[in-house]
């Protein structure tokens, strides 16, 4: 027998599907395990607090993980910016905890639109911190973009009150963008292996004290519903980075926003939640603000 089998093909070589699609599709199933994992911080929330949730959702993430590091250990840990990774992960950790929280207590409509504002807080961090051009456009775009938060928080309007999970999820969102930003400088010369290992090894170890704290035995039902919170959430993180690998990111930025519809969805069958016109107009006004941002990061890259 032959070592090396006959070639293929040149036409059965080629993918049925263009890169952008493929990307897509991805995209979609990122979309479609966030609804799931955010549907289960909401029906747990009553029983196990965010902190909780969050030690079960890090430990899951890493025990998915655990094959891949045993294959190449060294590899995975290998790092010379562990100071960065430590804030990062501090970073993440309790930007989940928040934004736990948020989903615990805000309509999942309303939470999951307020979270998208982490593109918003990127503009001034990536002038600050990263030393990007920031141009009038990019800056107008923000400003109207947190416009639309103030649309869909209507302050003053029908006696509504700023609450604390409103707060909280836009301060997740900040701490997020402050974590992809790291990643950015990381990127540089840290594999997004290396990266996502160590988001989940600290990540766990930082959500320990908050656990502690609040800590329960979960009923058998309730361990597997917790377990499989924990696996959509590192499901939905790989299929995000495998999308935005495979297509162009101006083209998969659009597509992620259908988790903003799957959720409106749920919240209205699941738990009776019917969103505000203001929280439908203003997340149409900060998803057309991030839209508009992430396409001229694109035009800006493709002039370099």
């Amino acid at each position: 027998m032959p070592d090396v089998l006959p070639p293929v093909p040149e036409l059965a070589k080629r993918p049925t599907l263009a890169p952008n699609v493929r990307g897509a599709l991805w995209m979609l199933a990122s979309a479609l395990m966030f609804t799931v994992m955010t549907t289960l911080i909401k029906f747990l929330g009553n029983d196990y607090p965010a902190a909780l949730q969050t030690f079960y959702r890090q430990a899951a993430g890493l025990i998915v993980l655990v094959p891949w590091i045993v294959r190449d250990w060294k590899g995975a840990f290998r790092t010379t910016r562990l100071g960065i990774l430590l804030f990062r992960s501090s970073a993440g950790t309790l930007g989940m905890i928040l934004s736990f929280y948020a989903f615990q207590k805000l309509p999942l409509a309303d939470a999951n639109a307020l979270s998208f504002t982490r593109t918003l807080w990127l503009v001034p961090l990536a002038f600050f911190v990263l030393k990007e051009p920031l141009g009038p456009r990019r800056i107008i775009a923000a400003l109207v973009g947190f416009a639309g938060v103030l649309v869909m928080l209507k302050p003053g309007v029908g006696g509504h009150v700023f609450s604390w999970g409103e707060g909280a999820m836009l301060t997740a969102s900040l701490l997020f963008a402050l974590t992809i930003t790291g990643m950015k400088v990381m990127t540089r010369d840290h594999s997004p292996f290396t990266l996502l290992v160590y988001s989940a090894v600290l990540g766990l170890a930082f959500s320990i004290p908050g656990a502690v704290l609040t800590w329960r035995w979960p009923s058998p039902t309730d361990m597997a519903l917790l377990a499989a919170m924990g696996v959509a959430g590192t499901i939905t993180q790989g299929c995000y980075i495998k999308g935005m690998q495979i297509g162009d990111a101006g083209a998969m930025a659009p597509i992620d926003y259908s988790r903003l519809v799957m959720t409106v969805i749920v919240g209205f069958i699941l738990f009776q939640e019917i969103p505000a016109w203001t929280t439908i107009l203003g997340a149409a006004v900060v998803v057309a603000s991030t839209l508009y941002i992430t396409w001229r990061e694109q035009q800006i890259a493709l002039k370099r």
